[in-house]
């Protein structure tokens, strides 16, 4: 399916899409003509009515979005989708982004936290953005000054209930992402990572007090409001650019302003 919008026959991979910042992402590009691979984890039910949303996404917009019910973080699930995808793309450099979504961590007190815990945390949330781009560049499937996106959060440096194994993902992918930004960057590829402001999703409204946090937020930001999935995604669009093309190894704020409070 071809259109003739800003990013057409161009390609994103999301890892974590079906809520949150990855879902508003995905109708975000797709409404600028970019094609969407999205990976995440669903329950049946839940995943017959996903599908239907992600098609009337992709008719609205006229393109494609490929819908994978999957374990992104298994090695074999990984390399599977990735030799689907790209026999799907004719083994062309197509992928403009690769947006790293993925929510999955251990939410317990630090003393009740394992080793195995805080390994497989890291591992969800930091080191498997890496994996990925490893084995996406070694098909051939980036696009020049193709663009690498991870998620961290004001929990990466302040203290969150419960928060301790995220937080310390969180810091590991800040660090991660400025070696690849720097690595990767011989290759072509640019690695920036956002940090948004507390903003309502499923994942938030697992950790624990969140709803104090939200309203801690709301009251402390500058601008007068929460950050929406809708902030993010803009902000990934605009890294998408072509004029974004020099920007490497930030953290970037997206927040409102609440972090200087």
């Amino acid at each position: 399916m071809t259109n003739k919008k800003q990013f057409s026959d161009e390609w994103g991979v999301i890892l974590g899409g079906s809520s949150g910042f990855g879902f508003a992402t995905l109708e975000k590009l797709a409404n600028h003509g970019m094609n969407i691979a999205v990976l995440y984890r669903e329950t049946a039910v839940r995943d017959r009515a996903f599908k239907e949303t992600l098609k009337k996404i992709a008719s609205d917009a006229q393109v494609t979005i490929l819908p994978y019910n999957m374990n992104a973080l298994d090695l074999s699930q990984r390399h599977s989708f990735i030799r689907e995808l790209s026999s799907v793309l004719g083994k062309q450099p197509l992928i403009r982004l690769l947006m790293h979504s993925i929510a999955r961590g251990n939410l317990k007190p630090l003393l009740e936290l394992s080793s195995e815990d805080i390994s497989l945390t890291s591992h969800a949330m930091s080191n498997s953005i890496l994996e990925w781009a490893k084995d996406l560049y070694a098909e051939g499937l980036f696009a020049p000054a193709a663009g690498i996106i991870g998620l961290t959060s004001e929990g990466a440096w302040r203290y969150w209930e419960g928060y301790a194994a995220v937080s310390i993902a969180k810091s590991s992918l800040e660090s991660l992402s400025r070696y690849m930004a720097v690595e990767l960057g011989k290759w072509g590829l640019r690695t920036n990572v956002i940090q948004a402001g507390v903003t309502r999703t499923p994942s938030l409204e697992r950790i624990p007090d969140s709803e104090r946090m939200l309203a801690w937020s709301k009251e402390r930001n500058p601008l007068g409001r929460l950050t929406t999935p809708a902030d993010v995604a803009a902000a990934v669009y605009l890294l998408c650019t072509k004029e974004a093309a020099w920007i490497n190894g930030a953290l970037l704020h997206v927040d409102g302003g609440e972090h200087c409070i």
